[in-house]
C-alpha cells in the first residue's frame, strides 16, 4: 500500500483540517499534494481507490479530494464506502468525467463540489478553503454545542459564518432575521430585507411555486423540506443565482383550552447558492440535444419534438411537415476553402434559415450538411410548399466567406403527416427519398414524397447490389480514349474510363453507376480495379514494341486522402511490372486543396519514382493557383466544359487562352478535353495545346481496338 503524508505547520482552523487526496496518477497526485501543502494543508495522498478504503480505515478525515476514473476502484466505490462504513470526511471529486451522468451520481452521493480536470489552481484551493470551512464549522459547532449549550453568541457566530444564507420568516413570512452571507451573494443588507416579505427576493417566475412550498408545507409540520428557487440580485435587476433552500419550522407549545399542542410560529431556513451547478448542468444538457456548431437542435431533439407534434396533430386534427434540407455544392466549396471555412458556411446558413421559419418550427442539423425543418401546426401542403420556396430563395443570395463569395442551393425533401408516414422515422425516411429525387433531376428545388418514391429508392438499392454483384463477377471493362500529340498526330497516350458489361442491359455508362457507387463507397474498390487492369493490359503494349505509351488513370478524392494511397498505387505497380515513368495520375483541384500538406508529400513520393502527375478538369475548381509553384505537377488537362463553346462564347476562348499561356510560363504541359470539332481544334494548336483528347479523335473504345490503331502505321489519326 503506497500512503505518503506531509505536514507544513499552520495556525488557521481550517488549515489544521486532514485531507486525503486521491488519483490512480502518480505525477497528478504530487501535483495536487504540493499545491495544498504550500496552502499549509495537511496532506495525505493515496495511490487508487484501494490505498483511499486502506487509509479511511487507519484514520479520520475532515475532506477527501477525490479522482473517478480509476482502475482499481473507482471514485463514486469510494463514496459507498465511506457511507457504508459511517464515515464523514467531506469530500470534492476532481476528475477528468464530465458527462451530466457522472455529475450528478457524483452529487447525489453527497459530493460537496465536482471540479473538472485540469483544475484551475485558484479555483480548487478557493473550492477547498469553502469546503473546509463549512466542515470545520460543524465540527467547531459540535464541540462547543457541548461545552455551552445554549450559547446566543456561538450560535450567532456558525450562522453568520455559514457559508450559506441563513434566515428566519414569521408565520406571515416575512424575514425577522439574516445572515451577512445574503450581502455577499445577494447585495442585501439585513437592513433592507429585514420585515419585508421573503417574495421580495424571489424572482417573479418562481414566486407562485414558493408561495405554494411555503404555504402546504407550513401547513403539514412535517419536518424540513427543499427546493431550488432563483433569487434576485440586487446589483443587477436582470440577474438572478439559483439556491437550493431549506425550511425548517419553529414550533413552540400552546395552551388552547387548557390542553398544549404544537404551533407553527415561523420559518428557520438556509439558502445555498448551486449556481455553478445549474449552470453546469445546464451546459451538460445542451450538449446532449444540440449542435455545438450551429447551436441547432440535434437529431435527438429534433426527433422528441417530431413526436410531440404528431401527438399534438392527432388531438387537433391538423397536420406536420418534416423537411429534408441538403446544400447543394456544399462539398466542392468544403473541399475547395477548406473545412474551417464550411464550418462557417454551415453557421451562416442555419442563421440565414433560422429567419424564414416560424417561431414553433424546428430546424435541426442532422449531420454534415444536412438540416431537418419540422413545421407542426399546418393546414395543408400549400402552408410546407410556401416555408420551402423562402428556404431556397434566402440560401440563393451568395455568401461572403473571408474574401469569397460563394453560392449554396438546397434540395428539399417533403413528408407530411400523416399521409406520408405516421412514425417519426418513417417521417423522416420519407422527406429524406423525396430530397434524393430533388437532387437525381439536377438539385435546387423541393419535392413532396409519394408512394412511387418507395419503387424508386428500392431501384437505388437494387443498383447498389449490382455493383457489388459486378465487382465479384467481373462485369466491369476498361475502355480507353486516345490522347493525341497536336503536332504529330500521335496517339501517345490513353486515359482509362470505366464501363458496366451489365447481363441484361448490355454496356452501362459511367453516369449510370457511378454517382451511386461514390456514395456507397464502392468508387475505390471500381477504381483500384480499373488501375490493376488497365496496367496488366497497357503492359503488354508495352512489351510488344510501344515503350512510350502512356496511361492515365483517374482518381477519386476518396482515394487519394487514403493514408496509403501511394503505398497502394506503388504496390498495383510493382506487381503487374508496370513502369512508373508510364503512368499519369490525374486527379482534381479540390483532391489537391483538401489537405495541400499532406497531398504535397504523397505527389513528390510519386513524382521521385517517375510517376507524372495531371490536374483534371482544370479551372472548375474555387483553388487557389498557388499550388501549382509548390506541388510536383506536369499536366493541366482543360476541361471540356471550356472547349465545347470556344466556337460561340468568347469568354471560355478567353478563358482557354489564359489557362495555355499560363502553362506554357509554367513549362508545363497542357492537354485539352472534349475536341469534337475542326475549329476547336485548330482554335486550341494555333494557342499551342501540346496534346488533345475528345470525340473528334474516337470515342473510348476497348484496348484491342485502341490496340490495332497503335499497330498501324504511325498511329495517326486521318
Amino acid at each position: 500500500m503506497k500512503i505518503i503524508k506531509s505536514k507544513q505547520v499552520a495556525n488557521l482552523d481550517i488549515e489544521q483540517a486532514k485531507i486525503l487526496v486521491v488519483d490512480d496518477e502518480y505525477r497528478l497526485l504530487t501535483s495536487l499534494e504540493a499545491l495544498l501543502v504550500a496552502q499549509g494543508f495537511d496532506v495525505t495522498t493515496a495511490l487508487g481507490g484501494l490505498n483511499a478504503c486502506e487509509a479511511l480505515k487507519q484514520d479520520s478525515f475532515d475532506l477527501v479530494l477525490l479522482d473517478l476514473n480509476m482502475p482499481d476502484i473507482d471514485g463514486h466505490q469510494v463514496m459507498d464506502f465511506v457511507a457504508e462504513n459511517n464515515m464523514d470526511p467531506a469530500i470534492i471529486v476532481v476528475s477528468g468525467e464530465s458527462s451530466f451522468t457522472a455529475v450528478s451520481k457524483a452529487l447525489r452521493r453527497g459530493a460537496y463540489d465536482y471540479l473538472r480536470k485540469p483544475y484551475d489552481s485558484a479555483e480548487l484551493i478557493n473550492t477547498t478553503r469553502n469546503c473546509l470551512q463549512k466542515v470545520m464549522l460543524e465540527k467547531a459547532h459540535h464541540q462547543m454545542q457541548a461545552r455551552l449549550q445554549k450559547s446566543e453568541e456561538l450560535h450567532r457566530y456558525i450562522v453568520n459564518s455559514s457559508p450559506d444564507v441563513v434566515f428566519m420568516l414569521d408565520r406571515q413570512g416575512r424575514f425577522t432575521f439574516l445572515n451577512r452571507k445574503v450581502e455577499t451573494l445577494l447585495g442585501y443588507s439585513k437592513q433592507d430585507l429585514l420585515g419585508k416579505s421573503y417574495e421580495t427576493i424571489i424572482e417573479a417566475e418562481d414566486i407562485d411555486r414558493a408561495n405554494y412550498i411555503f404555504t402546504e408545507h407550513g401547513k403539514k409540520r412535517d419536518g424540513a423540506w427543499s427546493s431550488e428557487l432563483r433569487l434576485k440580485v440586487k446589483k443587477n435587476e436582470h440577474a438572478s443565482r439559483h439556491f437550493e433552500i431549506t425550511f425548517f419550522p419553529i414550533e413552540r407549545k400552546v395552551k388552547i383550552n387548557g390542553e398544549e399542542s404544537l404551533q407553527v410560529v415561523g420559518t428557520y431556513g438556509t439558502a445555498r447558492d448551486i449556481t455553478e451547478r445549474k449552470e453546469a448542468e445546464e451546459f451538460i444538457n445542451f450538449q446532449a440535444y444540440h449542435d455545438l456548431l450551429t447551436r441547432l437542435p440535434n437529431r435527438s431533439l429534433f426527433k422528441d419534438r417530431l413526436n410531440l407534434a404528431m401527438a399534438q396533430a392527432k388531438r387537433n386534427d391538423n397536420q406536420v411537415a418534416v423537411m429534408f434540407l441538403d446544400l447543394d455544392r456544399f462539398k466542392v466549396i468544403n473541399d475547395s476553402l477548406g473545412h474551417a471555412m464550411g464550418d462557417r458556411l454551415l453557421q451562416a446558413v442555419a442563421m440565414r434559415l433560422d429567419n424564414v421559419i416560424r417561431k414553433c418550427d424546428t430546424l435541426s442539423r442532422f449531420g454534415g450538411d444536412e438540416f431537418t425543418l419540422l413545421l407542426p401546426n399546418i393546414n395543408s401542403a400549400e402552408d410546407a410548399r410556401i416555408i420551402a420556396k423562402k428556404v431556397i430563395n434566402t440560401l440563393k443570395e451568395p455568401f461572403i466567406l473571408g474574401e469569397h463569395e460563394v453560392f449554396v442551393g438546397v434540395s428539399i425533401g417533403i413528408s407530411m403527416f400523416p399521409t406520408a408516414g405516421d412514425t417519426v422515422d418513417q417521417l423522416i425516411q420519407n422527406a429524406d427519398v423525396a430530397m434524393y429525387h430533388v437532387k437525381s433531376r439536377g438539385k435546387d428545388g423541393y419535392q413532396f414524397f409519394s408512394p412511387s418514391m418507395e419503387v424508386a429508392d428500392s431501384n437505388r438499392i437494387k443498383l447498389e447490389r449490382e455493383i457489388r454483384r459486378a465487382l465479384e463477377n467481373n462485369e466491369f471493362k476498361v475502355f480507353y480514349q486516345p490522347q493525341i500529340n497536336a503536332k504529330t498526330n500521335d496517339v501517345i497516350g490513353v486515359e482509362a474510363l470505366v464501363r458496366w458489361q451489365h447481363p441484361t442491359r448490355g454496356l452501362v455508362f459511367p453516369g449510370e453507376f457511378l454517382p451511386l457507387a461514390e456514395e456507397t463507397k464502392l468508387l475505390t474498390d471500381i477504381s483500384e480495379w480499373v488501375l490493376n487492369s488497365a496496367c496488366q493490359e497497357v503492359q503488354g503494349w508495352i512489351n510488344n514494341g510501344h515503350p512510350n505509351i502512356r496511361l492515365s488513370v483517374n482518381f477519386s478524392p476518396l482515394q487519394v486522402e487514403h493514408p496509403r494511397f501511394v503505398d497502394h498505387l506503388l504496390e498495383t505497380l510493382e506487381r503487374n511490372n508496370f513502369p512508373a515513368t508510364n503512368l499519369e495520375v490525374e486527379i482534381t483541384e479540390n483532391a489537391i486543396m483538401n489537405d495541400l500538406d499532406q497531398m504535397t508529400k504523397k505527389l513528390n513520393r510519386l513524382s521521385e519514382h517517375g510517376v507524372t502527375i495531371a490536374i483534371d478538369d482544370f479551372g472548375t475548381g474555387y483553388s487557389s493557383l498557388n499550388y501549382l509553384r509548390k506541388l510536383p505537377i506536369h499536366t493541366l488537362k482543360v476541361d471540356q466544359s471550356f472547349v465545347k463553346d470556344i466556337e460561340e462564347t468568347m469568354g471560355d476562348a478567353c478563358i482557354v487562352n489564359a489557362i495555355i499561356n499560363m502553362a506554357h510560363g509554367l513549362k508545363l504541359n497542357i492537354v485539352a478535353e472534349g475536341v469534337e470539332t475542326e475549329v476547336q481544334l485548330q482554335y486550341l494548336k494555333d494557342l499551342g495545346c501540346q496534346e488533345l483528347q475528345g470525340f473528334y479523335f474516337g470515342r473510348a473504345e476497348p484496348g484491342e481496338v485502341i490496340l490495332s490503331r497503335l499497330e498501324s502505321p504511325h498511329a495517326k489519326i486521318a
